[in-house]
């Protein structure tokens, strides 16, 4: 049985205050309030497993916001003597003690977190402290890989991400087009794995010749403006010219790439980044 995962489970029995199912030879309680409408005796139903205020396993239909092994970005719903009890979508909040916090956590506020079984209580706790869960010597992603990614934090450098919930990643100032908010999730590309392993990320998927170099610039040019410039389609190819430096047939088939990429929006006014 694996807890704080999503397990199979047979029914096998019935009492007055739920279903006992089988999980690898073990017998765990489904309460009576997670039970789906017609489940009989020998149904196999998928499960998530934690523990109950007694430290016992418990079954629940419920969907957690994360299981065992996850990143995620919850709310913190309290704080006392013993750490920060945080959201994530069970009746019993999930703790984060406090020598897993780098600085106390507040009441109210969201940080990205991973959960993790405490070996030494057997409990399901969870951390904002990530380095010894994350190894970059052996490396499962290459450059242009598509990835999943996890807003971590702001740096000097640029925002650094999860990637595929195993890895630290980076994607630079200069390729942030967009407002990524901590904790969103999304689609990534492997820009650059360095010779000691560190990941670049883009949030473009990489491409080569003159129309991807053209995206870049006019990407860099919206960046610059503050989202808007005041081109598109019917803009004289002088006008392009002397703002972006390229052709206007290029620039056309670069705009129009763009928004197929839902990174821009064309309008009678101009282009625009989207929000």
């Amino acid at each position: 049985m694996k807890i704080g995962r999503y397990n199979e489970g047979k029914v096998v029995k019935e009492t007055d205050f739920g279903l006992y199912l089988e999980i690898d030879g073990e017998e765990v309680l489904l309460p009576n309030k997670y039970i789906p409408e017609n489940t009989e005796i020998d149904d196999n139903l998928n499960v998530f497993i934690y523990k109950d205020s007694e430290d016992r396993p418990i079954a629940t239909t419920l969907t957690p916001k994360a299981g065992v092994g996850d990143y995620a970005y919850l709310e913190v719903k309290d704080v006392t003597r013993i750490g920060a009890f945080l959201d994530w979508g069970l009746e019993k909040d999930l703790l984060v003690p406090y020598r897993e916090q780098p600085g106390k956590m507040k009441k109210g506020k969201s940080y990205v977190v991973r959960v993790y079984l405490d070996e030494e209580t057997d409990r399901i706790v969870a951390t904002e402290k990530f380095d010894r869960f994350i190894n970059h010597s052996k490396l499962d992603v290459s450059e242009n890989d598509e990835v999943d990614i996890l807003i971590y934090r702001y740096t000097d450098l640029g925002v650094e991400v999860i990637v595929n919930n195993k890895y630290y990643g980076l994607v630079y100032s200069d390729d942030i087009y967009k407002n990524l908010k901590i904790g969103q999730r999304y689609k990534g590309y492997i820009k650059k794995v360095r010779e000691d392993n560190k990941i670049d990320v883009s949030l473009r998927k990489p491409g080569y010749g003159r129309i991807e170099d053209a995206k870049d610039k006019i990407l860099k040019k919206l960046k610059k403006e503050e989202g808007f410039i005041s081109l598109n389609d019917n803009s004289s190819p002088h006008l392009i010219k002397k703002l972006l430096q390229m052709s206007k047939g290029t620039f056309k088939k670069a705009i129009g790439g763009l928004y197929k990429e839902e990174i821009i929006d064309i309008t009678d006014e101009g282009i625009k980044l989207r929000d």
